[in-house]
């Protein structure tokens, strides 16, 4: 997983609420188990509606509660392969922010004034994300968002489940040599 520390870029916008995991990547898409190859999908219903129109921007607006409905893991890996950053709404499903953290892809709550303001920009004026600062910047505005700690640290390292599993390898690999086995000892050959 890449680190996030600071970007920016411009802003695509979605001004709809209420949009659930099944509107970002539609159920007949998830047949397959890598992350890669799902952003052509993404909002594959609403993509077919006259007018739509969906720029690979790095950061990604949108209306409130985004992400709600079934906890599909494969509606953030679209977001990230369709080249969004980070997604920017005034509120996330708890299980659709846990899973764009664990893939790197940034959920940035913040209130539903500064998310119209930020989707009234001009669509050529960059937008800047700093993690370690908890900072969205734009035009004159600055931006305050919260994140956990542990999840900011995580994104600013570069840490997904697995990284942080590793970093504690020679404890595991102790607790492995010394803990107690009962049965019957299969290593022995």
């Amino acid at each position: 997983m890449q680190a996030i520390k600071t970007f920016s870029g411009p802003v695509s916008v979605l001004d709809r609420s209420d949009v659930d995991t099944d509107q970002i990547m539609p159920k007949q898409f998830l047949k397959r188990v890598q992350r890669t190859g799902f952003g052509e999908f993404l909002f594959h219903d609403w993509a077919k509606e006259p007018g739509w129109d969906l720029p690979k921007n790095p950061i990604l607006v949108a209306g409130r509660n985004f992400g709600c409905g079934s906890s599909r893991e494969h509606a953030p890996w679209g977001l990230q392969d369709y080249g969004f950053k980070a997604v920017i709404a005034p509120s996330f499903a708890d299980i659709f922010a846990s899973n764009c953290t664990k893939i790197g892809l940034l959920p940035i709550a913040l209130s539903e004034q500064e998310v119209r303001e930020l989707m009234q920009l001009d669509p050529t004026q960059p937008v800047e994300i700093d993690l370690e600062h908890q900072q969205v910047r734009f035009g004159d505005a600055v931006a305050s968002f919260q994140i956990d700690p542990q999840t900011k640290h995580r994104l600013l390292n570069g840490l997904d489940d697995i990284a942080l599993t590793l970093q504690q390898e020679e404890a595991i690999a102790a607790y492995e040599r010394e803990r107690e086995r009962r049965g019957p000892v299969t290593t022995a050959l």
